[in-house]
């Protein structure tokens, strides 16, 4: 595997991602990849050639082997840096389809204003991508270490085992080569497995939290211009200081108001039509 084009790869993802992101970047590969390419590899080696068992029966050393060792530490670890990468390109390919469209865009409109002020800012699709690809890394990283653990039998590896299946003619002693060793990497990369679990949930609270104090500053500061607005509208419409307090010099000032001035009106009127009534009817107390 070349790994030189793996680190390529992968730190192409550096430069989008948050400061855990980094941090988890930099254990993938000082804790993870240096450690199985310069020491892990070696240690492994040839592993089936160190499996001894104390028979000369033909195939059955094999047969035990395969029975103790169904997947090789080495390739299976190989295969879970493989696989945990695989969600930090959706990012990078997102990024690149931002850059394309935008560089579209500028060849369609080129006086128009660009679509994204930073293509690599975690906002919109790019943000639910960066999201998924956390999840999808914390939940392969989960289930490699389940596949290691029901494997391997809470990753511990013995001295010896006992093998009694065919071609084997009774029960068999077998050895591990190099079994205190190989039990130390286990632990090591297990341990390191589980900090870059760790690293992402982090990334995953700092990611929602950020948004969500966003979003609620947003709201905030729409709530705050729109009581400021009718702020203003209230001190600029003359109709709605109607019950405000007047003093009595700005109350003999001004003229009368249409509803004062028809119950005046309206008054007089009635006063004016009772004196008719009355001086129309007969007298009837001089009768």
């Amino acid at each position: 595997m070349d790994w030189k084009t793996f680190q390529a790869l992968l730190s192409g993802v550096n430069k989008y991602s948050t400061a855990f992101g980094r941090v988890w970047l930099s254990v993938v590969f000082v804790f993870r990849v240096m450690v199985y390419v310069v020491a892990a590899e070696r240690v492994w080696g040839d592993e089936q050639k160190d499996f001894d068992c104390n028979t000369k029966q033909p195939g059955c050393a094999n047969v035990c082997y395969d029975h103790f060792f169904p997947i090789s530490h080495i390739r299976l670890w190989a295969l879970q840096l493989i696989f945990i990468s695989c969600p930090s390109f959706m990012v990078v390919m997102h990024v690149a389809y931002r850059d394309d469209r935008e560089r579209k865009y500028k060849m369609k409109h080129p006086d128009s204003d660009k679509l994204y002020t930073n293509t690599g800012k975690k906002h919109g699709g790019l943000w639910w991508t960066y999201l998924v690809s956390l999840f999808v890394k914390t939940g392969i990283e989960v289930a490699f270490l389940y596949i290691l653990h029901h494997i391997y039998d809470s990753f511990y590896l013995p001295r010896l085992v006992k093998c009694s299946g065919a071609p084997c003619p009774n029960l068999v002693d077998c050895y591990i080569g190099h079994p205190t060793e190989k039990k130390v990497f286990t632990y090591f990369m297990v341990g390191a497995s589980g900090l870059c679990i760790v690293l992402n949930i982090c990334e995953i609270i700092y990611l929602i939290s950020k948004r969500i104090a966003r979003i609620g500053n947003k709201f905030k500061r729409r709530h705050r211009s729109t009581a400021v607005r009718q702020e203003d509208y209230n001190s600029k419409e003359p109709f709605n200081n109607i019950h405000l307090a007047v003093p009595s010099r700005d109350r003999k000032d001004r003229p009368p108001s249409f509803k004062s001035a028809f119950k005046s009106s309206h008054g007089v009127s009635s006063l004016i039509m009772e004196e008719k009534i009355r001086a129309s009817a007969p007298n009837l107390s001089s009768s």
